[in-house]
């Protein structure tokens, strides 16, 4: 795993930047948020974190992360692109949705 830091582009691909470049782009909200929505009680966030979370030498940087809050069974999944969290994100909202 390295330090790297990435942002996105205007088309979510991945760029790798410098800590003061990546910081300053952190700051805004609307860069990182993929997704966000409550269903049955629970709210379902996805965002683009700009820093690895892989912590093994197998795969890709995984940079994006969907968690649940207030379900009482709490989930967390984490992906390598938009797309995938993307996708993940809507596969947890039909998950919830069918415990309804």
């Amino acid at each position: 795993m390295t330090n790297q830091k990435y942002i996105l582009d205007e088309n979510h691909n991945l760029v790798p930047v410098e800590l003061l470049v990546w910081a300053e782009w952190f700051e805004n909200r609307e860069n990182r948020q993929v997704a966000i929505d409550e269903i049955n009680g629970t709210r379902v966030s996805t965002v683009f974190m700009g820093i690895d979370h892989n912590f093994s030498d197998e795969g890709g940087p995984l940079l994006f992360e969907t968690m649940t809050f207030g379900s009482g069974e709490e989930i967390q999944e984490r992906y390598h692109t938009w797309d995938e969290a993307l996708a993940g994100h809507k596969k947890i909202l039909t998950t919830l949705e069918a415990k309804k």
